[in-house]
C-alpha cells in the first residue's frame, strides 16, 4: 500500500506542478495581449492598495454583504491560505505514518489551529454547495444566480475542497489513534470521535490507512491542480489566485467601486487628446486585446458566482444582458483567441493581417476561427456579444457593486459602445435623435436655449442669473446647476421650482446660469459617444470658471472651495463632481438632498405640516451606488411629520434602477418587461400613498409607470410620485408663513462630493 501510495502521489505530483508552472506563464503571456494603463493609474499608493487588498480579504468586506454566504466563503478561502502545511505532513506520512511537521507539528496552537480551520473549511464548503444545490437554475430558472455558470466546473471545484478537508480531518484522527490518543485531548477536539472509532485496529491496519487518505488528499489535490492548470479559463478555480492581483490593481486605491466617473479614452495607454487625435489612435474595442491588461485580468477573474447577474436590472426584466455572462464570454474569447494573438496575430487599422502565413503557420484552427469573430455582432455574424446585450446595459453599476472580485464591468462595455458608436456609428436608431439634439441644441429634447429660463417665470421671487443679474458667482453661495431635465421636462421642473423655492424661504443666496450652458453629457458619454461628452463638457468647463471668475489669460485661479454647485440631477452631479475634473474643472458639488438636510439640520427649514401617508423612496442609481449618498433623503423624510416610511424589497446597495441610466432614458425597451415598471411593480406591493425619488430621471420613468398603472386600474388614483424637494416645501410652507423674503442665512457647510 505505502509503495502504490508513494508512486501515485510523486507522480500525480511532478505532472501537476509542471501544468501549474506551464499555465502561470500562460497567463503572463495572456495578460501582457492587453493594453497598457495610463502610468500609474493602477500603481499609485501601494501601501493603500495593499491596505485595501488585506481588508477585503481577511474582512471579506465584499463578500459578506451576502450572509451566510460571505462568512462560510471566508472559512473555504483562509482554510485554502493556511492548510498547505497539512499538503507537507501528507508528503512525510507517505514515508512514515505518524511523521509530523519539524517544530510546529506537535506544538498544540497549530494543532488546534488546523482541526479548527479544517472542519470549518469542510462546513464552509458544505454549506456552499447545498446553497448551490437549493438555487440550481433547475430550480429558480432565470433567477437563479448560477444561470449560465459551467455548472461541471462549480461542482469539480466543491467535492475537491470538500474531500481534501475530510482527509486532513481522517488524517489527523489517524494520527491521534498512532500516538496512542485513547481519551478526549484538545489537539484532537474535532477528530477525536473518529480516533475512537479506529479503536482496536492494528498498527499495520492504522499505517495503511495512513497512506491511503495521505494518497487520497494529496491525489486530489494534484488531479485539481492538473485540471486547472489544462483549464486556463476556469475562473471558479483561478479566482483564488487571481483575485489577488485584481484587487491590489482596481481602480481606487482606497477600497472604492469603479463607479462614479467614467475614465478617459485611452490609446495605448495613453489619453486621447481629442483636439488632435493621432493617426493610430484606437477608439474604443473592437477587438479584445484592444481591452486593457487589467480588462483582460478581470475577465480570468471571473469565479461565475452570479452576484452581478442577480442584481442586474437587465437580466432581471427578461433582456440579454448578464454582466456575468457578458465577461465569461469575453474570457472565454479572449481565451481562445490567444494562440493566434501570442503568434503576432491582429488586424491593423484597415483590417488587414499582421502576421505573415508563416507565424500563423502552427496556430490552431480553433483559434484561428476564434479571431475571425467580430467582438460585436448578431447569433448569425458569429459575434462574441450580442448588439442586444450591448445596449440593455443601464449602466446603474449594481454589477460592480456586488462583485466580490472587483470586476469592472461599466467600464468594459462603455469602452466596447464607444468604438460601435464613434468607428461604427451602429447604435439605437432613437438615441440618434438625441445625440443631433445634444449637438445642435445642446439639450436633448432639442429645445431653445431661452426656454431654460422659462421656469423662473413661475415662481414667485427674482431668480438671479450670473451674467444678468449678478457679474459672477462671488456674489452668492450656489451656483444652482438646473440641467436640461430640470429646466425642459414638465415634470422635472416641479423639483426644480420646489428646491429653488426652499433655497429662498432659507435664505440661501444662489444663481443660476443664463441658459448659455449646455447639457453636461452624462448620456452621451455613456452611450459612447466620448466625442461630443469632450465638445459639451469643454464648453461648460469655460463658462464655469469663467461664472467664478477665473481668467485663465489673468492668470486667476479660484479656489476649489469657493466653487459650489448644488444639483438636483444626480447625473449632472456625477459629471460636474467626478468627470469634469478630467476636462479642468475642479468644484465642490453637492446633491439638493445633501443641501436640505443641511438647511433641516440647523433650523434654517423646518417641516411643520404633516404630509399624511406611507411612502417609500426610490434611490437613483447616480446619488446611491455611484455617489454614496442614501442618508440625506432618507432624513429629510424621516423629518416631515405625518410620512410613515417603508423601503421597498430592493433599495440602498442593493437599488433597482429605473431604466434610465447609460443613456436608455432615449431608448425604446422592446425586450422583456420594462424595468420601470418592474421598479413600481415592487412599489406597488408596499400600496403606498406616494413614491418618492431624487432624480429627474427616475421621476419621468416612475411617473410613467405609475400612470399606466392607474389606467390599468392597479394603482391608487391619488398615489404620487414626487421628488423629495417637492416633500419638504409642502411641509415647510405652511398656510400661516409669510412668503416674503427670509432673512439671510450663514451660508451652509455640506459635506460635497468627493
Amino acid at each position: 500500500m505505502q509503495l502504490a501510495a508513494i508512486i501515485v502521489s510523486l507522480v500525480l505530483t511532478a505532472v501537476g506542478v509542471a501544468l501549474l508552472g506551464r499555465a502561470v506563464a500562460q497567463f503572463v503571456r495572456f495578460f501582457k495581449l492587453g493594453q497598457p494603463v495610463p502610468a500609474g493609474s493602477r500603481t499609485d499608493n501601494p501601501y493603500q492598495r495593499s491596505v485595501t487588498l488585506v481588508r477585503e480579504f481577511l474582512g471579506h468586506t465584499r463578500m459578506n454583504k451576502w450572509g451566510i454566504v460571505g462568512i462560510a466563503h471566508w472559512f473555504v478561502a483562509i482554510g485554502f491560505l493556511t492548510l498547505p502545511p497539512t499538503i507537507l505532513t501528507a508528503y512525510g506520512q507517505l514515508f512514515e505514518a505518524d511523521w509530523t511537521l519539524p517544530l510546529i507539528g506537535g506544538f498544540l496552537p497549530y494543532e488546534l489551529y488546523i482541526e479548527f480551520i479544517g472542519a470549518m473549511t469542510t462546513l464552509g464548503i458544505g454549506t456552499l454547495m447545498v446553497i448551490r444545490l437549493l438555487n440550481l437554475p433547475s430550480r429558480a430558472g432565470r433567477k437563479s444566480r448560477f444561470a449560465g455558470s459551467t455548472a461541471w466546473q462549480a461542482y469539480f471545484v466543491e467535492y475537491v475542497i470538500f474531500l481534501i478537508g475530510l482527509a486532513i480531518l481522517m488524517l489527523r484522527a489517524l494520527e491521534g489513534a498512532l500516538h496512542g490518543v485513547d481519551h478526549y485531548e484538545a489537539a484532537y477536539f474535532v477528530s477525536y470521535p473518529i480516533t475512537a472509532a479506529l479503536d482496536g485496529l492494528s498498527l499495520s491496519t492504522l499505517q495503511n490507512l495512513v497512506y491511503l487518505f495521505a494518497m487520497i488528499k494529496l491525489g486530489t489535490t494534484m488531479i485539481w491542480m492538473i485540471t486547472v492548470s489544462l483549464n486556463t479559463n476556469m475562473g471558479v478555480a483561478w479566482h483564488r489566485f487571481l483575485a489577488f492581483p485584481n484587487i491590489w490593481f482596481k481602480r481606487e486605491a482606497d477600497g472604492d467601486v469603479a463607479l462614479g466617473a467614467l475614465q478617459p479614452m485611452v490609446s495605448g495607454g495613453k489619453p486621447i487628446d481629442f483636439e488632435d487625435p493621432g493617426e493610430d489612435d484606437q477608439f474604443g474595442v473592437s477587438q479584445v486585446e484592444h481591452f486593457s491588461w487589467k480588462g483582460i485580468l478581470d475577465f480570468s477573474t471571473c469565479t461565475e458566482c452570479g452576484r452581478c447577474q442577480s442584481q442586474c436590472p437587465a437580466w432581471n426584466t427578461g433582456k440579454p444582458l448578464s454582466p456575468k455572462l457578458l465577461i465569461m464570454s469575453l474570457r472565454d474569447h479572449a481565451h481562445a483567441k490567444a494562440p493566434y494573438l501570442l503568434a503576432g496575430g491582429g488586424k491593423d487599422m484597415e483590417g488587414e493581417e499582421k502576421a505573415t502565413e508563416e507565424q500563423l503557420k502552427d496556430v490552431p484552427a480553433a483559434a484561428l476561427a476564434e479571431a475571425e469573430r467580430p467582438l460585436i455582432g448578431t447569433l448569425e455574424e458569429n459575434g462574441v456579444i450580442d448588439p442586444d446585450v450591448l445596449w440593455s446595459c443601464t449602466t446603474c453599476g449594481a454589477c460592480v457593486e456586488q462583485c466580490p472580485v472587483d470586476i469592472e464591468h461599466v467600464d468594459h462595455i462603455v469602452d466596447m459602445r464607444r468604438y460601435q458608436v464613434m468607428i461604427e456609428s451602429s447604435f439605437p436608431s432613437e438615441a440618434g435623435t438625441m445625440l443631433k439634439n445634444l449637438e445642435k441644441k445642446g439639450n436633448p429634447w432639442g429645445l431653445a436655449k431661452k426656454q431654460r429660463l422659462e421656469w423662473t417665470k413661475e415662481v414667485g421671487f427674482e431668480v438671479p442669473v450670473v451674467g444678468k443679474d449678478i457679474e459672477d458667482l462671488t456674489e452668492v453661495d450656489y451656483l444652482y446647476w438646473v440641467g436640461c431635465a430640470g429646466a425642459l421636462e414638465d415634470r422635472a421642473k416641479k423639483t426644480t421650482k420646489a428646491f429653488a423655492e426652499l433655497l429662498h424661504i432659507a435664505g440661501v443666496k444662489f444663481a443660476i446660469m443664463g441658459g448659455d450652458e449646455a447639457c453636461t453629457g452624462d448620456s452621451a458619454r455613456r452611450l459612447g459617444n466620448e466625442f461630443l461628452f469632450q465638445q459639451l463638457g469643454q464648453q461648460n468647463v469655460e463658462m464655469l470658471n469663467m461664472a467664478f471668475g477665473e481668467d485663465a489669460d489673468e492668470g486667476v485661479v479660484v479656489e476649489k472651495s469657493k466653487k459650489k454647485i448644488v444639483a438636483t440631477c444626480p447625473h449632472c452631479f456625477n459629471t460636474i463632481a467626478n468627470e469634469y475634473p478630467q476636462l479642468g474643472g475642479e468644484y465642490e458639488v453637492i446633491h439638493h438632498t445633501q443641501l436640505l438636510q443641511h438647511l433641516v439640520d440647523d433650523g434654517k427649514l423646518i417641516p411643520v405640516t404633516p404630509v399624511e401617508g406611507l411612502i417609500t423612496y426610490h434611490d437613483p442609481c447616480y446619488l446611491g451606488r455611484h455617489n454614496k449618498v442614501y442618508t440625506p433623503p432618507r432624513e429629510i423624510i424621516a423629518k416631515v411629520p405625518g410620512l410613515r416610511n417603508e423601503e421597498m424589497h430592493r433599495h440602498k446597495e442593493r437599488g433597482f434602477c429605473c431604466g434610465a441610466g447609460g443613456a436608455r432614458m432615449w431608448m425604446e425597451e422592446r425586450i422583456g418587461k420594462r424595468i420601470n415598471t418592474e421598479r413600481v411593480d415592487e412599489a406597488l406591493s408596499l400600496n403606498p400613498d406616494i413614491v418618492s425619488t431624487a432624480c429627474p430621471f427616475c421621476l419621468v420613468m416612475l411617473t410613467d409607470s405609475v400612470n399606466g398603472k392607474k389606467n390599468d386600474g392597479k394603482a391608487k388614483e391619488d398615489l404620487q410620485v414626487v421628488d423629495v424637494a417637492q416633500l419638504l416645501l409642502d411641509s415647510v410652507k405652511t398656510p400661516a408663513e409669510p412668503e416674503g423674503d427670509g432673512e439671510t442665512a450663514e451660508e451652509p457647510e455640506p459635506q460635497p462630493v468627493k
